[in-house]
């Protein structure tokens, strides 16, 4: 794990390359996307539903000449 000093530095540099306005966006941008995905998971918690029977015979079995 890194020491306080790496996170600052991390931190700063940062800041440098995105500039301190767009960071707001970038970490508002990446909540939402978290939520996104932690909603959809959620939704896909219920079980498919069956695959519908079928309603022809059995078919012919093809023999090899």
């Amino acid at each position: 794990m890194p020491g306080p000093w790496e996170l600052i530095l991390i931190l700063l540099i940062v800041v440098m390359v995105f500039g301190a306005k767009r960071i707001p966006e970038i970490m508002g941008g990446l909540g939402k996307g978290i939520r996104s995905f932690k909603k959809s998971m959620e939704m896909d918690d219920t079980p498919a539903p069956p695959p519908p029977a079928s309603t022809e015979g059995p078919k012919e079995k093809i023999e090899p000449k």
